[in-house]
């Protein structure tokens, strides 16, 4: 049964091409009865322009329980041009208060990976807030440079699908594929056992950082990554780091460790409940 929710986005993912459903962005936040929610599938670029919706803006969204997913969490959009935006992003005045307010409001923040993974391979949850003990490196990995042919070529022929109707230009922007990004970035990290575990950062937010540095570097993708390195560890060095965990539907529910990292908040460190230290490979983070 389809509902009209409205829907505090926290989360975006870097899109991903799918053989069924185009260009995919996963996104997740908090509806409003204060509890978690992932809309998947969304193609973003389908949406109209002023309805690109924006990482801690509010929502209204016609909602579905996703039948097809098992993930208690995940829900999906039954009408898509029903969807539309609320006032403007939520900004960071007092520390980002109000943000904090709505995402933490009636959630609980977790420390304990291990005990996190059990919940959610008993299925009572697939996204989380949890908070590192300490950040130990922030990892790099060389990857595909491009998407995979054969999703490409089934995106081609669907703009060949709507070329009787559509201008060249149009099959042109509906079908611009984003770029994909060269590299891995992970976070390895501790938790409140000493437990050390590296987890991917799928966010949005990084992969639209390393080409604004890749641009700034002038084409320097050693420097562009340097940047973004200096970003996720040694600026936020004065924040206050948690990780919103996703689990991916492949591994949810079975998998070792079936989470990967799909946001970052960093609101202003708390001289009270906060300390970073300088280790051997940047900027560490410790919670008292």
């Amino acid at each position: 049964m389809s509902m009209i929710r409205r829907v505090f986005i926290t989360v975006k993912t870097y899109p991903t091409l799918s053989k069924k459903y185009d260009e995919l962005v996963c996104t997740a936040g908090i509806l409003d009865d204060g509890s978690w929610v992932r809309i998947y599938p969304l193609p973003f670029r389908k949406l109209d322009y002023e309805n690109r919706y924006k990482k801690y803006q509010w929502m209204e969204l016609p909602l579905a329980k996703n039948e097809s997913d098992p993930r208690p969490e995940s829900y999906k959009i039954t009408d898509i041009s029903k969807v539309k935006l609320i006032g403007e992003p939520v900004g960071t005045r007092q520390g980002w208060a109000e943000r904090k307010q709505i995402i933490f409001g009636k959630n609980e923040i977790h420390f304990d990976l291990a005990a996190l993974i059990a919940k959610a391979n008993n299925n009572e949850l697939s996204i989380a807030i949890f908070r590192p003990t300490e950040l130990l490196e922030f990892v790099v990995e060389k990857t595909d440079r491009e998407w995979n042919q054969e999703s490409l070529e089934i995106l081609k022929a669907k703009a060949n699908q709507l070329s009787l109707f559509q201008t060249e230009d149009e099959i042109r922007k509906e079908f611009l594929i984003v770029d994909k990004l060269p590299y891995k970035f992970s976070y390895r990290f501790k938790d409140c056992t000493g437990k050390d575990s590296t987890l991917m950062i799928e966010d949005w937010e990084i992969g639209a950082l390393y080409w604004n540095c890749l641009k700034r570097s002038k084409g320097n993708e050693n420097e562009a990554i340097n940047l973004v390195r200096r970003k996720y560890l040694q600026e936020f060095s004065s924040k206050e780091i948690f990780l919103f965990l996703g689990t991916t539907r492949q591994f949810h529910g079975w998998a070792k460790n079936p989470f990967v990292i799909i946001g970052v908040f960093y609101p202003p460190a708390s001289q009270q409940n906060s300390l970073f230290y300088l280790d051997s490979y940047g900027i560490a983070f410790i919670h008292e």
